[in-house]
């Protein structure tokens, strides 16, 4: 299978062709890793699969494990370009239009519509399974974890507005993080997981974030009003 392209919203040329470098580096190491595994594999033979020279793969990357990120961040990447997409005008998303919100992006965001390829699940799986085996590919992953966390704390916080607290939201930005990582990681050790209805990752995730979230003002909407 080929390694997927995560979509991105609009950005400078430069940043999109720097984006896809990466992806393609990434695809590389990927398929190079299901093939030779990760202890098997050089970067630079990643570099050469990818057709970059090796100077190339330094500028992006600091080893070859660490090429994956850019796999593992597709599914988070996904939820945030579709909370992104839908926030409101001026003023917070309050009351039960937030938890709702959440829920159908991230459900979204992790589903493969019918019709569509599922390969990016796929890969997502293999790697997750290989993370949770390989401590240096694991580090790997909860950094990726790490970082999607800080990029949603912006868009959460505008969700949510000013009168949040900010400590409210950064603490709900790494519950909504660890939401995704966890259903992900279920999913990837489960036998012949499914991709849709119970038990896959979107109905996982979800499942995941009400247990997280439930009790926190700024996701759940409890103390905050409504319309």
């Amino acid at each position: 299978m080929t390694p997927p392209s995560p979509p991105s919203p609009r950005r400078p040329l430069t940043e999109r062709r720097k984006a896809t470098t990466r992806l393609e580096i990434a695809r590389a190491a990927a398929e190079l890793f299901a093939e030779r595994g990760p202890d098997g594999t050089t970067a630079e033979e990643i570099a050469d699969r990818a057709g970059v020279a090796l100077r190339t793969f330094y500028r992006y990357f600091r080893n070859k494990r660490d090429a994956v990120g850019p796999l593992f961040a597709i599914g988070p990447e996904r939820w945030r370009v579709r909370l992104t997409a839908a926030l409101p005008g001026p003023g917070p998303t309050t009351g039960p239009e937030l938890p709702e919100l959440l829920e159908r992006t991230l459900a979204e965001a992790l589903s493969v519509p019918p019709g569509t390829s599922a390969e990016w699940l796929r890969w997502t799986r293999w790697l997750v399974r290989t993370a949770l085996r390989d401590p240096a590919l694991r580090a790997v992953w909860y950094r990726v974890n790490q970082e999607s966390e800080e990029q949603l704390l912006p868009v959460l916080a505008a969700l949510t507005g000013p009168d949040a607290e900010p400590l409210e939201v950064r603490l709900a930005a790494a519950v909504a993080t660890d939401a995704v990582r966890i259903a992900l990681e279920t999913w990837a050790e489960a036998d012949a997981p499914p991709l849709a209805g119970p038990g896959s990752p979107s109905e996982l995730a979800v499942r995941c974030l009400r247990e997280l979230t439930g009790g926190m003002r700024p996701l759940s909407g409890a103390g905050r009003a409504t319309g």
